[in-house]
């Protein structure tokens, strides 16, 4: 386990810093506080893995309006185990309400130009869409011409079937005829082969009783 007290510096009181730091300690196994120091800066000290402290330190350190870290200094040191959970520790009375009306007035003046940008956004969407609507109108003529064009290539493709359909049958016919032919040929030649082999052994045999040898 480690410990790091850390001192920011900059816009970093009356701007909901300490809420921030705190939010980055919730449900994570960090002890520890964060303070307001009279001079204007804030003081963090915090506990817990090492792991968890580098990662703290990465999302409290920043600029981002109403915060402004100018500077992070920062300690490390073995854990002491003195803390049992993560806290703000507040101050007098008067300096927390001026703090909590400040923050207000900057959320709010921050959620008005929010919704502005909003507001703009809307605009811009609003006229993206009607772009949109006038695209898919677009879109549906030509799909209703592609419509009939596919119809009338279906009339075109069934027709063609019929004629692919008459062709095989007269492909299956000139198939069976051809095997047929086969068949005959085949028989004819062996019939005529075995007359000439019977022709040979006869000359053979005559020619062999003359004397003449082959």
């Amino acid at each position: 386990m480690k410990r790091f007290s850390a001192v920011a510096a900059g816009r970093v009181q009356r701007v909901g810093f300490r809420e921030h730091v705190y939010r980055e300690t919730f449900n994570k196994d960090i002890s520890g506080y964060v303070k307001n120091l009279d001079n204007g800066e804030v003081e963090i000290v915090a506990e817990g893995s090492e792991e968890d402290l580098r990662a703290l330190v990465d999302r409290i350190n920043i600029i981002r309006y109403p915060i402004a870290v100018k500077s992070f200094t920062i300690k490390w040191q073995e854990a002491t185990g003195e803390f049992t959970s993560f806290e703000i520790i507040r101050g007098d009375l008067q300096e927390e309400l001026f703090e909590r009306v400040d923050f207000a007035g900057t959320i709010m003046y921050q959620t008005l130009e929010n919704s502005e940008l909003s507001l703009k956004k809307q605009d811009q969407m609003l006229d993206k869409q009607d772009q949109s609507l006038q695209l898919q109108h677009t879109m549906l003529d030509k799909q209703d011409q592609m419509l009939e064009k596919q119809d009338r290539m279906l009339d075109k493709q069934d027709q063609m079937l019929d004629k692919q359909d008459q062709m095989l049958q007269v492909g299956i016919e000139t198939k069976e005829e051809i095997v047929g032919l086969r068949k005959d040929t085949r028989k004819y030649l062996d019939d005529e082969f075995a007359e000439i082999k019977k022709e040979l052994a006869a000359i053979k045999g005559a020619l062999a009783r003359a004397g003449i040898q082959v």
